[in-house]
């Protein structure tokens, strides 16, 4: 169904459709993983705005975070037409820069290289995302045309 959409447009869904794995997989995440994370550890993590000063529970929200990027650049590496990983690329440049609004609604959610260093992060977790796709899809024509 979605290859009788003009590239162009299914390259802006292919986008669209990894912004939204990552925004839903990471805010799913993040509703299951804060409270666990102030039960498991009550004294180091007494509230949930201890979260964004704990160095540990940062480190952690990046490592997951960053899969669900690797996760949305699959995804639009899988569902764009052409140049897979260019756009899985293109769609970490954009959540790099939808960082911003982010960073300046909640500023209280991460120290400020935190949030510069998630920006910086989602560019290659997106490539890499976009490399497995191709990878993958790569041996399978191979496999298929022996």
């Amino acid at each position: 169904m979605v290859a009788m959409f003009p590239k162009w447009i299914r390259s802006i869904l292919a986008i669209l459709a990894g912004l939204i794995a990552i925004t839903i997989t990471s805010f799913a995440i993040e509703a299951a993983v804060t409270p666990l994370l102030l039960r498991a550890f009550p004294a180091a993590l007494p509230n949930e705005a201890a979260i964004s000063h704990s160095v540990p529970a940062l480190l952690f929200t990046f490592a997951y975070s960053s899969l669900c990027v690797v996760a949305g650049g699959y995804i639009t590496a899988r569902l764009a037409s052409h140049h897979p990983v260019r756009h899985a690329v293109i769609l970490g440049l954009l959540q790099s820069a939808l960082t911003i609004p982010a960073m300046l609604a909640f500023p209280g959610k991460a120290p400020l290289w935190g949030w510069i260093l998630s920006m910086i992060i989602v560019i290659p977790a997106a490539w890499l995302g976009g490399c497995l796709y191709s990878r993958t899809h790569a041996h399978s024509l191979l496999s298929a045309s022996a």
